[in-house]
């Protein structure tokens, strides 16, 4: 790889996920599209692209539609879709980047039919607590959004791929300068198999490009950003998506050890594991 691909990328611009104005639910708006010369993104067959949005369905909820509507314990927020985004209450901001509101905007931009209109009318979650969501879960809101939200699996999983994306760009700027070409080739190394290309996309949705600084326990970070910096050296293909697979593992176990023991993180450990797994194994 030469350095000037890595140039080009950084002096690029990608379709932006949120728009020109913070209000939720404003529609949204891309930025200007400056395609760049060199891009290590291959292009998705349907099929695959299929396949990637289910196995992130299986993840985050064993592919169940009751799923794509949940409340996990020890949470302070709602996690909806195949992609589980995080949906914010009113008067609550957690360490988490929030990314419902997001993908209603890109359902928005992409004219995606039958969005209900109590979430476009909605800028925050209304539901304030787990018990409440709960009580809520047979009710027409949230069976209308299953409705939607099982009816755009490839709508949802075209987010995924698009933010995944524009991660890279991000993750590259706000790492160390020592670090970023060694960030980019792991990027490059690993995306060249169709299941390494899925884990890059799994990851992001699942544990952040790692870039926002809240993001943290005791200083360190769990992100995609985290698992390609602390890759260890690896060729190209499924040796990249193996380490890949293992570098995860070990930046959540770190996640895991500096959390606060109340939030008992550690029952996650094999769970997050196993998803780990399905990155070293072809689609």
């Amino acid at each position: 790889m030469k350095t000037s691909h890595l140039l080009i990328l950084l002096s690029s611009s990608y379709i932006s996920l949120t728009p020109c104005s913070p209000a939720y639910p404003a529609p949204y708006t891309p930025a200007k599209v400056i395609t760049p010369v060199y891009t290590p993104f291959p292009v998705l067959s349907v099929e695959n692209k299929r396949k990637i949005g289910m196995k992130i369905w299986q993840n985050e909820s064993a592919g169940t539609v009751s799923g794509l509507t949940a409340w996990n314990s020890g949470e302070e927020f709602p996690s909806l879709g195949i992609g589980h985004f995080i949906w914010y209450p009113k008067n609550f901001r957690g360490p988490y980047t929030e990314s419902f509101p997001s993908f209603i905007r890109y359902a928005q931009y992409r004219g995606a039919k039958g969005i209900p209109a109590w979430v476009i009318q909605s800028p925050h979650c209304p539901w304030s607590s787990q018990a409440t969501f709960n009580v809520a879960r047979t009710g027409p809101h949230l069976t209308s959004l299953r409705r939607f939200l099982a009816s755009n699996v490839e709508l949802q999983t075209d987010f995924i791929l698009a933010k995944s994306q524009a991660a890279l760009k991000k993750m590259i700027l706000a790492a160390p300068v020592s670090q970023r070409e060694a960030i980019y080739k792991n990027y490059v190394k690993v995306a060249t198999t169709s299941n390494g290309y899925y884990a890059l996309i799994d990851y992001v949705n699942f544990k952040g490009e790692g870039i926002n600084p809240k993001e943290r326990y005791k200083g360190h970070g769990w992100g995609l950003l985290q698992v390609l910096a602390n890759m260890r050296t690896v060729s190209s293909g499924q040796p990249a998506a193996r380490e890949f697979s293992l570098s995860a593992k070990r930046m959540l176990d770190l996640r895991i050890k500096n959390s606060n023991p109340s939030r008992g993180e550690n029952r996650w450990r094999a769970g997050w594991h196993n998803r780990c797994d399905t990155y070293a194994s072809p689609l």
